[in-house]
């Protein structure tokens, strides 16, 4: 490889990158490569036949490799690589957990990663122009994309409002957080936040201010509405020039929150009981394996974080040169995102441990307590070390009184530090309770709590500018004639008043159902059109030249390694576990119980069933992106044959992959008296 990143050997085997006397062309620059495929007569190979020449200039550009690889890991590591992997390793077995999760990485992650980043760069289109360029039939795959990346992005931006809230609020000694209000006439504490605790108490009533339940909208919560336009007004600001400026963002936002992860292990390490949330954390329970449920979770998981199926893999590698390695990419990327995702597990329940450390203390201190009075024992007599062999001596003496007391009358409170770290939470109850909580405790806990909360507010930027690309490119490359910072702006302003809904009393519980429906089976139903097109209709002889003419052949024993594992994934076992994700995530979503959590006035929380019109949202979220797929390739189909339409026009439709043969001999068609394609 060149050290600009450019393959230098294999344009000399390819006639395209001959002149008219067959004279070797070398020493090429980046112009070069970019019309590298051209040749008068069309273009060279694959997917390169078929592929419109770029106009010079016309298409923009990352300004290096670094800025692209640092894009795709913002977009990659977000907001869940911090709350949800550490909340799943530690439901299933901590260690044990990694088994599964490798494995799912290794067969399903990368190879699609690499497939998405392939055919973005050798393309250079975003996801619709992509999957139409394979065949116009195929445009409802791209379209499902451009829908799961603007439904997602309408909730992930109400987190990063959420974070706004709470940085603003972090600049007060104490935290507003660290203690419960008083009641209007300032003789007590306020009793819901006595029932629920501060943190809790913080977040759902001064933060939400939560309805009881969805039934009861309310009104907008006026601080959370300023957040959001203040989070969607960033967003437009930043990625106003396209990837000009949101690549220099990336800088900051992929680089900043691994500075703060590390601070925060630094600190971690040093709190009492750090170590027994790490040794909690990876203290492997085989057993969890033969659940189903924990295989389950680690496929989605690893297909989630990496943003397969958004579009915005796709649209990020549009960018590069067609000539680059995007088989390092992919691994670069994908192994970083995994490993983050192990790095801040480690850093979360180091803070975790100290915080189970805490509650367990609190509660001995209150037992210790109860016991000093009752036996009439001197202070310092019942101490941490021993507190178990007093609790055994003391029971059934005789108190100051002469009265035989046992210590199960006197209502001691049960301390169990394995309980205390067992308590799992993800989401926003990790962030923005549970984490909070373990802050609070923290010397110098502004600080701890501005850095935080900046870092939840980077991981969070990072995601949204290749979500937002996600729907702006695809919509761009389609032709439309609108400036870029117009279109982006009027996709943001569109965003931000729909995303209202969040910023009402029951915000929170819409905020659920985007989390938990709006980006899970339509993914799965993309990345498995994604790789059966590719894989199967494109066919990977093809797909191996192309990948050939980007970064040449195999040069080592490794080398040919991951070239039959991919080969073979993509072929094969990518696939299968694509459709077994599908059928599990569709059953478990179809048998279990539609419900939600809600707050009660009381501070407590209850399950309650979706109503009617929440249920209805649900089949939406997953059935909007599908549906795009089949409507697309009717709508193509019915125009061609019935409408005298034009003949499609793509890499599929080439007469020796029997394309066209294969769409005329549909017998639906056929019975509707609707001409053949030939």
């Amino acid at each position: 490889m060149a050290e600009n990143g450019y393959s230098t050997k294999n344009e000399y085997e390819n006639p395209a990158f001959k002149n008219d006397d067959e004279t070797e062309m070398k020493g090429f620059k980046k112009d070069d490569v970019e019309k590298a495929s051209e040749v008068p007569d069309g273009y060279d190979i694959g997917m390169g036949h078929h592929v419109e020449p770029d106009v010079e200039g016309g298409r923009p550009a990352w300004d290096n490799q670094v800025q692209f690889l640092l894009a795709c890991i913002a977009y990659a590591v977000g907001l869940g690589n911090i709350w949800r992997f550490p909340y799943l390793a530690q439901t299933y077995g901590g260690g044990a957990f990694l088994i599964p999760y490798i494995l799912m990485l290794i067969f399903e992650g990368i190879p699609l990663f690499l497939l998405e980043l392939a055919v973005g760069q050798r393309l250079r289109q975003g996801a619709i122009g992509t999957w139409v360029k394979f065949h116009p039939y195929l445009g409802g795959i791209g379209i499902g994309s451009m829908v799961v990346s603007f439904m997602v992005g309408l909730y992930y931006n109400t987190i990063i409002a959420w974070c706004f809230w709470y940085i603003c609020n972090s600049f007060t000694d104490p935290l507003p957080y660290a203690k419960c209000p008083l009641t209007d006439n300032n003789t007590a504490y306020v009793a819901e936040c006595e029932n629920s605790g501060v943190t809790d108490y913080f977040w759902y009533r001064s933060t939400l201010n939560v309805s009881a339940d969805m039934d009861h909208t309310g009104g907008l919560v006026w601080w959370v509405v300023i957040c959001l336009i203040l989070a969607w007004g960033l967003i437009w600001v930043t990625m106003i020039k396209g990837i000009e400026s949101s690549g220099k963002a990336m800088y900051v936002t992929a680089t900043f929150p691994y500075l703060v992860l590390f601070i925060f292990l630094v600190r971690g390490l040093t709190l009492k009981g750090s170590g027994e949330g790490v040794k909690f954390l990876f203290t492997p329970d085989i057993q969890v394996l033969s659940n189903p449920q924990v295989w389950l979770d680690a496929a989605t998981q690893i297909f989630f974080s990496l943003g397969l199926g958004f579009g915005g893999v796709i649209a990020f590698s549009s960018y590069n040169p067609k000539k680059q390695d995007c088989q390092r990419d992919a691994l670069i990327i994908a192994l970083t995102n995994s490993l983050t995702s192990i790095f801040a597990s480690i850093v979360i329940f180091a803070i975790l441990g100290y915080r189970a450390t805490v509650q367990f203390e609190r509660c001995l201190d209150g037992n210790i307590a109860i016991m000093s009075d009752a036996y009439d024992v001197p202070d310092g007599y019942i101490n941490y070390d021993n507190y178990d062999l007093r609790v055994a001596t003391l029971n059934g003496t005789k108190n100051w009184n002469g009265d035989v007391v046992t210590t199960n009358s006197l209502g001691l409170a049960t301390c169990d530090l394995q309980a205390y770290l067992s308590e799992a939470s993800q989401g926003t109850g990790l962030a923005f309770i549970v984490f909070t909580e373990a802050i609070i405790n923290m010397p110098g806990s502004p600080v701890w709590s501005v850095l935080f909360f900046l870092m939840l507010l980077s991981l969070g930027l990072g995601s949204m500018f290749g979500t937002v690309e996600g729907v702006v490119t695809p919509l761009f490359d389609l032709g439309l004639k609108i400036p870029k910072p117009v279109l982006t702006g009027c996709i943001c302003l569109v965003s931000c008043a729909i995303g209202l809904i969040f910023c009402t009393r029951a915000g929170n519980y819409w905020v659920d159902i985007f989390n938990n429906y709006a980006g899970s089976i339509p993914l799965l139903v993309i990345a498995f059109f994604e790789i059966t097109v590719v894989s199967w209709g494109y066919g990977l002889k093809k797909f191996d030249e192309d990948l050939e003419w980007m970064f040449d052949k195999p040069q080592s024993i490794i080398g040919w390694i991951l070239y039959y594992y991919f080969r073979l994934c993509w072929f094969i076992i990518s696939p299968v576990i694509l459709l077994v994700v599908f059928g599990a995530y569709l059953y478990t979503t179809a048998t279990g119980q539609l419900q939600y959590s809600a707050w009660v006035g009381d501070g407590s929380q209850q399950m309650l069933d979706y109503p009617w019109y929440g249920t209805m949202v649900i089949i939406l979220l997953i059935v909007l992106p599908c549906v795009g797929i089949p409507i697309v390739w009717l709508y193509r189909i019915v125009k061609v044959n019935c409408f005298n339409g034009e003949k499609p026009e793509g890499i599929l439709v080439d007469k020796e992959k029997g394309f066209k043969n294969f769409f005329s001999e549909l017998l639906p068609w056929k019975r509707f008296g609707c001409s053949s394609m030939e």
